[in-house]
């Protein structure tokens, strides 16, 4: 089913989830993304802390990232999205890969949704404040906070973190990206 297709009650809530959705040929609402895994000079990495409005109670560590507008690159996205909600400003040029992609498919606002994404590896030197101004009222209803972690102290979280394994692939990221795309599995 195309959105000419879609009756209103539908529409009205594909449009709030924002313009870069679009309704799967599954029926399931979709977009393509780019999330960006930051370093700062102590090998801390930049995570989100997010919670579900309808089960207040859990919550959940992920990288910084959103959808990819209209003739926008991956990278710009990346980097968009970082200014836009935490105020840190990057060149998309300098960011590495992507260096990871994966297909989710996850609860988000009271309905499942499927998002392919790349990820792209940056360092950032003394990074300014967190600012989360830029957060739109649909992320107002569900990020926490944002803040640098160390991997060791990140792995001892009670929360999921997003994605699966995300520790591990930091790690071996730090180490010295070879050049080869990982395929992580499909998921949330």
């Amino acid at each position: 089913m195309t959105s000419a297709g879609l009756d209103d009650g539908w529409r009205d809530g594909l449009i709030h989830l924002g313009p870069d959705w679009v309704l799967g040929q599954d029926g399931v609402p979709f977009r393509t993304a780019a999330r960006i895994i930051l370093v700062d000079q102590a090998d801390r990495v930049l995570m989100v802390r997010g919670h579900d409005v309808d089960e207040p109670d859990r919550h959940w560590w992920f990288t910084v990232g959103g959808g990819i507008d209209a003739r926008e690159t991956a990278r710009e996205a990346a980097a968009r999205e970082l200014r836009e909600e935490t105020g840190l400003r990057i060149d998309p040029d300098v960011l590495v890969g992507p260096v990871l992609t994966r297909m989710a498919l996850f609860d988000f606002a009271a309905r499942t949704v499927r998002q392919d994404e790349v990820f792209f590896l940056a360092r950032i030197e003394s990074p300014s404040e967190i600012a989360t101004e830029g957060w739109t009222d649909l992320e107002q209803s569900f990020m926490d906070e944002v803040r640098w972690w160390h991997l060791d102290a990140l792995a001892t979280v009670r929360e999921q973190v997003y994605p699966e394994g995300f520790v591990d692939l930091a790690r071996d990221l730090l180490t010295g990206w070879d050049g080869i795309v990982r395929q992580l599995p499909d998921g949330e």
